[in-house]
């Protein structure tokens, strides 16, 4: 009988661009302080299911479809408060050290303050022309990132000491489709108190 053909692992990272512990400190404390009010859409990622990246100019956001195309779509068990993976741009790039940021297999990238204490559980916000609400799902690393990015980048992103800044990233859910492109307006409307977070696997 013929062996079963692996399931594609995705794309896989530069073992020479790994940081170490210390550099993604010291490379934090370097970056400016993200906006906490109003942000921007960075990058707009559609993940297919041969693990290919897609980089999108535009894309409307639906509470049925989430990211039409992408993988969450597709997954038969897909979770409500999984459904929007988000990552803060400069921390991506951070970690990533000059490998494309469609390694991560987040789709929104955004240049907003996405840490817990500027965004609990239940804030909404208007990203493009839809409606956006922060789910309580804990967006944590996996074999995949530690693979792609390195052990230290994983504790890095996993220290409980410094959870709570979302340095991994964070998961939002459609409640009102809109279209969001490239450079969209970010904006919190309204922020709400965070009970404790979920968790699943990124």
């Amino acid at each position: 009988m013929a062996d079963t053909p692996a399931k594609p692992f995705g794309p896989t990272g530069d073992p020479s661009r790994h940081r170490s512990l210390e550099e993604l400190e010291r490379g934090l404390l370097a970056l400016p302080s993200a906006p906490k009010d109003i942000g921007h859409v960075t990058m707009l990622i559609r993940r297919h299911e041969d693990k290919t990246r897609e980089v999108l100019q535009r894309v409307r956001l639906s509470p049925e479809e989430g990211f039409p195309g992408d993988n969450w779509g597709r997954n038969p068990d897909r979770l409500p408060d999984a459904q929007l993976a988000v990552m803060r741009h400069d921390v991506a790039e951070l970690i990533a050290n000059g490998q494309s940021l469609t390694l991560f297999g987040d789709i929104l990238f955004v240049d907003l303050d996405i840490s817990a204490e500027n965004l609990p559980t239940g804030t909404r916000l208007r990203v493009g022309e839809a409606l956006i609400e922060v789910t309580p799902m804990a967006h944590d690393g996996c074999s995949k990132f530690n693979a792609r990015f390195g052990n230290d980048a994983l504790k890095f992103v996993a220290a409980k000491a410094t959870r709570n800044q979302n340095r991994r990233g964070i998961y939002w859910r459609v409640v009102e489709a809109g279209e969001v492109s490239l450079g969209a307006k970010i904006e919190v409307l309204a922020r709400q108190s965070s009970p404790q977070a979920t968790t699943a696997g990124a």
